[in-house]
Formats: structure tokens, C-alpha cells, sequence
């Protein structure tokens, strides 16, 4: 797995201890409650769906570079009122929409000027491609007349901030601090008291976590508070003139025409944030034809304005994705003295390996997962801070955004919302961290002293933290691979001696 910097705060908080069921009992008396319901309202659980064979398109795709994160939302004030339960007996599932019903209709043109002349020239190429191929004109001709340049791709600095994300500047223990924080614990906690008919018959129906769920909701929009206020027609006609992403952003715009043409929403509800993810749980158009859910019956799967909705597309999106009920994202872990830390190499190995080599649960007790299931030991800021063994979940909260940090952030706040804050260890705050050029020129020492840190980006990723390994292990240091100035100090005396 590869080191994306960025996220998620080290949360101790004595305030906060709370006391809790164990895992077991919480799950049985979860389940009888979800089975008392289902009996209530005569619901027959689905199984979930299986691991699809390619990963699935995250719901979530932000036009970022690899190995990076997405700054979590910022906190609101705004709390999710719980609405009045339907009481239908079919299961969520796909939404029926408006099967045969008319052809949309209106105006085909003209455009209006955008102002920016290569605005202007891509939407009537577009327009002239996507109608050849048999798009709607009139469709196409409503999602897109009213599109207009965004400084956050089109201005003077396009690149700037689409591109300098939290992740590049930010530790992960800053990253975290913003994260996973009490308001959105307490909020969290809120939601899955009044949400908890809800949050049964999903975990019924998809086999997917509530705390997940909730996690994944408030890392996206903060349970609702911020979804964005921007168009998703617009913001995707922006990503195209970019020009980065044009093939991705073109896609997108298509599906949304294909969202409206189902009858799943109407034209004036296609908001979504600045990289056109829609919704309480921040879908991709595309994403929302394959995996959206319509929870309540009504033949929509209303992810703007219904969050029962959008979490049954989140927990069909994961459970498609390979998620496992009950079983943990990952376990921080103690290491005993003298243990071989280039072992963090980015490699499952079983568990039975990993406690023969003395790793043990730092909360004390067992790991609660069979010794032949397989882990990765993962080292986010080295051998000095907390460390984790990552279960398969891990991954799972991956597809919905690929960063490591959005990963940790997401189960952090799942365990807190079960009552578990972590992590124990601290954060090596006095290790200095390297800039983006500090990497690079790590990256290029590397390099030229034979180690293969691959290309001179400035990002730290599985490449550049393998290569610093393989250096540590070779002149008797640490091999935890973590990029820090002391790291750099080594390399750098290496290259000059």
C-alpha cells in the first residue's frame, strides 16, 4: 500500500472514554434489533452483492494526482434531522426511475458566449461528437448552456488549487486533527441514534457496517452539512477544458445525461461538489448509474436530499467492493524490541506470520481474526509512531478514495463511533518532515546511488519509501522507509562521501 501524505488526527480525548459492549455482544443485539424490524415491516434481506472481478470507479474520484487525499470538509453547525420511516416492505435496491416515459425534450442551441474562448470551442465539439454518436441534443444543449469558467480550473493559476491539496502540505497528524474530530463523533453518534431503523436494515441488506457507513458520510460531506454548491454539468465542462482529465470529465457529463433520462433526478438537482461528486456520500455520475440505491420505494435513489438513500448507495458501493461485515480495517499494534521493520513493505503476509513475529494488539488481548486471514503492516510516520496491521477493509475504504490517510481517517472515526479512540501511540511530531523538494532531492540521491526511487516527483509514494528502505537496510539504519530529514541527512552523506 502506498504512503499518501495528509490526514487524520491522533485523538485522545479522556473526556470521550466510553463504556461499551463487547464487539460480539454489540453485533447480536445489532442483529436482533435488525431482525425485530425486518419482522415489523416485512423486509426480506438481500444477500450482499459479491466482490466485483475489477475494482469498481470510486464514488468519490477527485481530480488529484496519485497517492494523494482530499481535504475533509469543514465542519457545520447543520445536523441531519431523522426523517419519518417508510413503512414498505421491499428492500432498497435499484431505483425504477421513469421507464418509457417521454424523450427529453427543449432548444438544441445556440450557446450563449462563455467568455473564454476555449470554453466555447470544446462545448460545440463536444456537443457535435456526443450527437453523433446519438445523445439527446436537447439534453445535451440543457446540461451545458450555462456553464461558465471556474477560477479553480480556468483561472489565471489554474493549477494551483486543483492540484496543492492538503495532502502535499500537511502531516498526517494535522490531516487527522481536522478529521476525525469530537463534533463529528458526537454528530456521528447522533446520527446513528436517529438513523438506527436505517442503519439496521442496511447492515441487513449490504453486510456493511454502520460505523463505516457513518464514517464514510462524514468524511465526504461532514453527515450532510457541506455537499457543495456547485454544478456538476459545469464543474465537469471545466475539468475537460482543463484538459487533464478531458476523457474522464467527458464520460461524466454523459452520465449525468443519463441520470435525467432514467427520470433517477432532474436537471436543477445535479449539484455536487468541485470535482462533480454528488450527494450526502459524494458519487461520480458514472458511480451513481452502477451503484446507486433507492432505499425508501419511491423509484429514486435521491442522494441530494434523502440520506437514507445515499447511505444504501454508499453500502452497496462497498459491499460490491469487497467489504467485510464485523471484521476490523486494521489493528494498531505493538512490535517487540529488535523486530525487522523492512517487514513494512507493503506485502500481506498471514497473521499466524505477523505474531510469530511478536506483533500483538497494543489494547492488549486477541486479534479476533482468524491467524490464516492476511495483513499488512503499515508504518504511516515510521517506526517511532503508531503502527497497523491492515486488514482487508483497509482496501475497501481505498476504492472510495485512494488515499492511505482518507483510509486511516475513515476507520479512526468508525472505531470512535464504537467508542474507540485512537490511535494509542503518539505521532512522532519532533521528526521533521521533508517539503516537496526535500522529496525530490531524496528521490534523485536515491537514484544516483542505485536504489531506484523511480521518477523525481516530489511524492513520497511506495516507490520512493521501498528504495529508502532497501538504502536504510543496506548502511545498518532503521528500515522503516519513512521519508524524514534525518533519512535525507543519511542519503545526502552517502551520495557526497
Amino acid at each position: 500500500m502506498d504512503y499518501s501524505e495528509s490526514t487524520p488526527l491522533t485523538h485522545c480525548d479522556s473526556k470521550r472514554k466510553m463504556l461499551v459492549m463487547t464487539r460480539t455482544n454489540r453485533v447480536l443485539q445489532r442483529w436482533t434489533l435488525a431482525a425485530g424490524f425486518a419482522a415489523i415491516i416485512g423486509a426480506c434481506a438481500a444477500t450482499p452483492q459479491p466482490a466485483p472481478q475489477t475494482a469498481p470507479t470510486p464514488p468519490s474520484q477527485k481530480t488529484q494526482a496519485a497517492h494523494t487525499t482530499v481535504e475533509a470538509p469543514a465542519e457545520s453547525t447543520v445536523t441531519y434531522n431523522a426523517p419519518v420511516q417508510s413503512t414498505s416492505a421491499a428492500a432498497p435496491g435499484d431505483p425504477r426511475g421513469t421507464p418509457g416515459g417521454p424523450a427529453f425534450s427543449g432548444p438544441t442551441g445556440p450557446f450563449t458566449p462563455t467568455g473564454n474562448p476555449d470554453m466555447d470551442a470544446w462545448r460545440q465539439d463536444f456537443m457535435a461528437r456526443a450527437t453523433s454518436r446519438g445523445q439527446n441534443p436537447a439534453l445535451l444543449y440543457a446540461l451545458l448552456k450555462d456553464i461558465r469558467p471556474l477560477d479553480i480550473y480556468l483561472g489565471p493559476d489554474d493549477r494551483s488549487e486543483v492540484a496543492n491539496q492538503a495532502e502535499f502540505s500537511k502531516a498526517i497528524w494535522d490531516y487527522l486533527a481536522t478529521a476525525v474530530t469530537d463534533n463529528r463523533l458526537q454528530t456521528g453518534q447522533q446520527n446513528l441514534a436517529e438513523l438506527g431503523p436505517v442503519f439496521d436494515r442496511l447492515e441487513q441488506t449490504y453486510g456493511v457496517n454502520r460505523e463505516a457507513l457513518s464514517a464514510i458520510w462524514g468524511m465526504e460531506t461532514n453527515f450532510g452539512g457541506y455537499m457543495g454548491d456547485f454544478s456538476a454539468a459545469n464543474t465537469l465542462a471545466n475539468m475537460a477544458v482543463e484538459g487533464r482529465r478531458r476523457s474522464f470529465a467527458e464520460g461524466e457529463i454523459l452520465a449525468l445525461a443519463k441520470i435525467v433520462e432514467n427520470g433517477y433526478a432532474r436537471l436543477d438537482q445535479l449539484g455536487s461538489g468541485w470535482a462533480g461528486a454528488m450527494g450526502h456520500t459524494q458519487f461520480m455520475p458514472s458511480t451513481y448509474l452502477s451503484y446507486a440505491q433507492d432505499y425508501d420505494g419511491d423509484g429514486l435513489a435521491n442522494v441530494w436530499t434523502s440520506a437514507p438513500d445515499a447511505l444504501a448507495s454508499a453500502a452497496n458501493y462497498l459491499s460490491a467492493s469487497g467489504y467485510r461485515f464485523d471484521q476490523p480495517w486494521g489493528i494498531e499494534v505493538l512490535a517487540p524490541q529488535g523486530f525487522d521493520w523492512g517487514m513494512a513493505d507493503g506485502n500481506d503476509r498471514r497473521l499466524s506470520t505477523w505474531i510469530a513475529e511478536g506483533l500483538s494488539p497494543i489494547r492488549g488481548g486477541g486479534f479476533g481474526v482468524d491467524a490464516s486471514d492476511y495483513a499488512e503492516l503499515w508504518l504511516p510516520a515510521g517506526a517511532t509512531g503508531p503502527k497497523y496491521l491492515l486488514f482487508r477493509n483497509f482496501e475497501v475504504f481505498k476504492t472510495y478514495n485512494r488515499s492511505n490517510s482518507y483510509a486511516l481517517a475513515v476507520g479512526l472515526l468508525a472505531d470512535g463511533l464504537a467508542g474507540q479512540i485512537g490511535p494509542v501511540s503518539s505521532w512522532p511530531r519532533d521528526i521533521e518532515r521533508l517539503s516537496v523538494d526535500q522529496v525530490k532531492q531524496l528521490q534523485s540521491a536515491l537514484n544516483q546511488l542505485g536504489y531506484e526511487a523511480g521518477g523525481v516527483d516530489g511524492i513520497a509514494g511506495s516507490g520512493t519509501r521501498a528504495a529508502l528502505r532497501r538504502f536504510q537496510q543496506a548502511n545498518g539504519l532503521v528500515a522503516d522507509g519513512y521519508p524524514s530529514r534525518p533519512a535525507l541527512d543519511a542519503v545526502m552523506s552517502r551520495l557526497r562521501s
